[in-house]
């Protein structure tokens, strides 16, 4: 098997495990007060939401919490044709057997959708969806089902959309010679191969891949092999990207920082000095534009004052996008099915998001002509920074960059 076909069947097979680098039993119904509902006099729409909660592994809670903020500020608004939105939740705790139960679940419910949520077994729940002809709206990009089934209508590119529009965005930036730091797994060499696809195609190296033991805690020899003779690290260890920094503060290295969104985050930059710290400056590369921009104020204000939404992290906003795609599409239906939604997401000519992302679609022309990943149609990332300890747009007037034609290149195999 040649190398671009290794590369696009990898691709196709390994996006669950590099979803622990981007973000980081089923419950009732979630719904809004009495008093906001009470008015709301058209048929409910009930959707289903899954996210592992109570797990070892990479708990997402915000999952979870962001519907159930959208459900409450829907409700509130108007709910979606005059009817209620009616949340219900299923916690899938990081278990194959326990997500599959959630789908049987919400083929039980006779939810419309599953929309916005986060597993890693697409393989298991996808089907039961396909066979009740119920529609994944959204999801988190993690799982390689979510990026062929036929009934998945994703709302961002996942891993190889975002790894390529990051190895752009580092060249750009002007990185010359490039180290990527990432975990010592099979299926994670597809962040590298990824990421030296948008090096590439922006006229820069191949950056340096250098592999990090699941098992390490301390890493001062990753931390010298990456700053050796580089001027720009990615640093790719999810939720553990602060082993590396703080073995990286701790060397007094200066060579510049850079991720994706979910790695370098906010929060590690308070922790290491705010507007002072080593990620000050870092390339940061998104699905959505920042926080601060217009475009999210109605998710901020939808969780004002909950501190336990991290608005910043990736899972929590595609949820909200994903809500937005489902309230859209359902405004145009005269009945809200699981059948119609589908057939409106299907051949929908754009779905406004409000600025989220650019408008949506998922006809057959918008694919993305890759086996395994056909069923991406946004093909757009964003292109951020960490500014006084905030991730915020890179440059002035900055806007979605396109990697289509960088994946779409990959020669068939």
């Amino acid at each position: 098997m040649n190398d671009s076909r290794r590369h696009r069947t990898a691709a196709a097979t390994c996006l669950a495990v590099t979803g622990a680098l981007l973000a980081a039993g089923c419950g009732g119904e979630a719904s809004g007060s009495a008093a906001e509902t009470s008015s709301l006099k058209g048929a409910p729409v009930k959707v289903m939401v899954w996210n592992p909660e109570d797990t070892q592994g990479s708990a997402q809670p915000g999952v979870r919490l962001t519907a159930q903020a959208y459900e409450k500020w829907i409700n509130a608004h108007g709910g979606i044709k005059g009817g209620p939105l009616k949340v219900l939740t299923c916690n899938e705790k990081n278990d194959p057997d326990e997500a599959e139960k959630c789908a049987q679940q919400a083929v039980a419910d006779k939810v419309v959708a599953v929309v916005g949520s986060y597993s890693l077994a697409g393989d298991r729940y996808m089907p039961i969806l396909q066979k009740a002809g119920i529609p994944y709206i959204g999801g988190t990009g993690v799982s390689a089902a979510e990026f062929s089934n036929p009934l998945s209508f994703p709302v961002n590119g996942g891993t190889p959309v975002v790894f390529a529009a990051h190895g752009r965005q580092l060249v750009q930036d002007g990185c010359k010679k490039i180290s990527g730091v990432r975990y010592d797994l099979a299926a994670a060499a597809i962040v590298s191969q990824f990421l030296t696809l948008g090096a590439v195609s922006a006229g820069g190296a191949p950056p340096k891949d250098l592999k990090v033991p699941v098992t390490a805690t301390d890493l001062a020899p990753q931390v010298a092999a990456a700053t050796k003779g580089s001027d720009c690290v990615s640093v790719i260890l999810g939720t553990h990207s602060d082993l590396f920094v703080k073995s990286y503060v701790q060397s007094g290295a200066k060579t510049k920082l850079g991720s994706v969104v979910g790695n370098l985050t906010p929060q590690l930059a308070a922790s290491t000095g705010g507007s002072g710290s080593p990620l000050e400056g870092a390339a940061i590369t998104g699905y959505f534009p920042p926080t601060s921009d217009p475009a999210w104020k109605d998710f901020l204000a939808a969780t004002k004052g909950d501190k336990d939404i991290d608005v910043s992290n990736g899972a929590n906003e595609t949820t909200w996008v994903a809500f937005k795609v489902l309230t859209e599409a359902a405004a145009k239906l005269p009945s809200i099915s699981a059948k119609t939604l589908v057939q409106e997401l299907n051949t929908t000519s754009g779905i406004d998001t409000g600025g989220l992302t650019p408008a949506l679609n998922w006809q057959t022309s918008t694919a993305l002509p890759i086996k395994g990943l056909n069923r991406i149609h946004n093909t757009t990332a964003t292109e951020l920074t960490i500014r006084n300890g905030q991730i915020e747009w890179a440059k002035p007037g900055s806007t979605f960059v396109d990697v289509r034609k960088v994946l779409a290149a990959i020669p068939a195999g």
